[in-house]
Formats: structure tokens, sequence, C-alpha cells
């Protein structure tokens, strides 16, 4: 097993290459404009670092979302690319998913929440029992309005850190780890676990949209 993990639905652009039991190479940057900038340089840089070529990979392993739509999209169709190029299956995971794996790395076990920035102050969040266990699914929300839904709980992501007054335990990680992403799909894959399709989890309507009540105007 050779995992390329890829995840660009946060303003982290991460890469990581994991053989089923370790790390063998990762590269976190945190750059929200850069997505699509960052992301190939930094897989040739994880290949390079782990002296192996990328026509060894036997699977691929993205980030799926939530997250705002022109970053998120741009490690979809990377991922899905060298998928298809490769001949080798694309296994899509939940991005807060990943960030709850991280967390229990960091000896966060639970219940607790993950929170990540959804801009227009608010947030894209889910509950988890533990580190690998989320109890419904993600939603999208002004953090004043679950407040009580969170209250008292442990707290990990950025949005967790922008909204202190909401997430009081707010925790380590903040960014998104492709490390820890590649990690719980090896453990999923392991057993024989399902994953999701390698298509966007929007949660809400792109900001582009088409007017109301234009006037059509045809030729006469």
């Amino acid at each position: 097993m050779l995992l390329l993990a890829v995840d660009t639905a946060t303003p982290a652009v991460t890469v990581a290459l994991h053989d089923g039991e370790t790390v063998l190479a990762e590269s976190n940057q945190v750059d929200a404009r850069r997505h699509g900038e960052l992301l190939l340089p930094s897989v040739d840089a994880v290949l390079a670092e782990a002296g192996v070529k990328l026509e060894a990979v036997t699977g691929i392993v993205v980030g799926v979302g939530p997250g705002p739509y022109t970053g998120l999209r741009v490690g979809l169709v990377t991922a899905s690319t060298f998928a298809s190029v490769l001949g080798v299956p694309v296994h899509g995971l939940c991005t807060l998913d990943g960030l709850a794996y991280a967390a229990g790395a960091a000896g966060v076990e639970g219940p607790f929440t993950v929170a990540t920035d959804a801009r227009r102050k608010e947030v894209y969040w889910a509950r988890y029992e533990d580190p690998r266990t989320r109890t419904g699914e993600p939603a999208v929300d002004r953090p004043a309005d679950i407040a009580e839904r969170v209250a008292g709980l442990p707290a990990v992501g950025q949005g967790a850190q922008l909204y202190p007054e909401v997430f009081t335990d707010a925790r380590g990680p903040v960014h998104q780890s492709a490390a820890a992403l590649a990690g719980l799909a090896a453990e999923r894959l392991a057993r024989g676990g399902t994953f999701l399709p390698p298509t966007p989890l929007y949660l809400r309507r792109p900001d582009a949209q088409v007017p109301k009540n234009y006037k059509v105007v045809t030729p006469q």
C-alpha cells in the first residue's frame, strides 16, 4: 500500500505519502489564496523526500470538504486526475474526520467538536464521540446558533480558534493534515471500511448565482 493524500478544503494545502503503517513524507502550507499554485509542487516535494515515483502510488486519498468552492475543487480535481492517469482508486474522506483523527493523535479523546472556518462569520462543524466516530452529518452555522450544542466540549480546528466565546475549550490541531487523513484512510482500508466519492461537500450554494428577474434580449 502506498497512499498519496491531499486536502485543500481549508486554508491548509496539505500533502502526505503513507505506506499503510507510517507517514513517509508530508508537506503543510497555510495559504488560503494559493491552493492551485502550491498543490502540485507540494506533491513533487513529498514524492522526492520519500524517494518515490508517482507511478508507485497505489491509491489516492482526498479530503472532500466541507470547504469553500474554489479551494476545495483544486484538491478534488487533482486527486481524480492522478487516479485516472495511474489507474488507481481515489478514496474520499470528510475533511472534518481528518481533523478529528489528528486530534486523537494529539491526545484529545471525546466527546469533542471539530470546527473549520466557513467564512461569512460561519463555521463548518461536526461533533465526535471519539477521534474515529462522528455523531452526525457535517453542518454550516453561525457559531452563536450552535453555542448550546457545543457548550463545554473541547474543540479543534481554525473555526474553534476564531470564536473562543463559543468554543471555550479550543485546542490543537488548528489546521488539516493530509498525514492524518492518510492514516485514517489506511485504517479504513485495512478494515474494509467505506469511503465517500471524490465529489465536493459544499453544504451551501456557491456565491456566484444567476441574477433573478433579469431581462432576456433575443434578436428580432
